[in-house]
């Protein structure tokens, strides 16, 4: 992570349709996406100075905020354009992008009819979500005590602020035994999610992953999952149980900061870095890149 707190780093956000400098980029502490949690946010990154999946992340970003009620006042195609602004004013080539849409401080209290929706862009370098060294030997997960909800009770298919509470709480708990980050269960007590990105494990060749009926259906997930079985790979959405780990014998996380990483050990289970984990973190590290257009001879 950056040395200098994040509301001190230099640049500019994209705050309601204006480049604001970074340090004057400030919302009054009576907002009600800070008391209520009527935020959505999206994660994205850029390789080569091209946003990866920048329509489809900034669909989601409206799609959640319709389901958590409100409209965000800028189309799919103007914070595309405003992102792709700000990366140039920014200067990177590679740099993590970050939209957030949120009720403002117009009205105090569980209802916000009236409140102004917010969005803001920022873009800042994040070369790794976690230590790169760590990273290639296999990162090692606790097991979270809170469990991702029955969707019945939280809208889990939008990407809410809300819905990263327990989130934060499991990875600093896992951080404080010695770990980089913690797997969750759903309330059913199956195989969930980590923190922050979608699980994957690998055994006979194959691929198995929780079917994401009670968390997010992650963009890069579906990228890795397209690129496993464009080279011949199988894989196997379904429901897991926590017992089943320890006959699986590689385990990988996906997500826009995680990228494709591998785990060497959850609790008492120990994975090793095969091939098929590496062969997919390469494989997505190309596909992320930009297609160079060849030019006419």
């Amino acid at each position: 992570m950056a040395s200098v707190s994040f509301d001190n780093l230099d640049g500019y956000i994209w705050m309601n349709g204006e480049f604001v400098k970074w340090a004057d980029a400030k919302i009054h502490v009576l907002s009600h996406g800070l008391h209520y949690a009527s935020a959505v946010f999206e994660g994205e990154r850029a390789y080569g100075g091209e946003i990866f999946k920048l329509t489809e992340h900034n669909t989601r970003l409206h799609e959640s905020a319709d389901i958590l009620g409100f409209k965000i006042p800028y189309s799919v195609a103007e914070i595309d354009a405003a992102c792709k602004e700000l990366l140039q004013k920014q200067g990177f080539q590679d740099a993590y992008v970050r939209p957030i849409a949120w009720r403002g401080s117009e009205q105090m209290g569980i209802s916000a009819q009236n409140n102004r929706i917010n969005l803001a862009i920022a873009i800042w370098q994040w070369p790794s979500y976690f230590d790169a060294a760590q990273k290639l030997k296999g990162i090692r997960l606790d097991i979270a005590q809170y469990c991702r909800p029955d969707p019945r009770s939280v809208p889990s298919k939008s990407k809410a602020a809300g819905l990263y509470m327990i989130c934060t709480i499991s990875k600093h708990a896992a951080e404080a035994k010695g770990y980089d980050d913690a797997m969750m269960l759903d309330w059913r007590g199956q195989v969930a999610e980590a923190t922050g990105a979608n699980i994957f494990f690998v055994k006979d060749g194959k691929i198995h992953t929780p079917t994401p009926d009670c968390f997010l259906d992650g963009i890069t997930r579906r990228t890795v999952i397209g690129l496993a079985r464009d080279h011949g790979i199988e894989v196997i959405e379904r429901a897991i149980q926590p017992e089943e780990l320890e006959g699986f014998e590689q385990c990988f996380l996906t997500g826009t900061a995680a990228e494709v990483t591998p785990v060497s050990e959850i609790g008492p289970y120990r994975f090793e870095v095969g091939e098929i984990t590496k062969n997919l973190l390469d494989v997505y590290s190309a596909a992320v890149q930009p297609k160079k257009v060849m030019a006419a001879e």
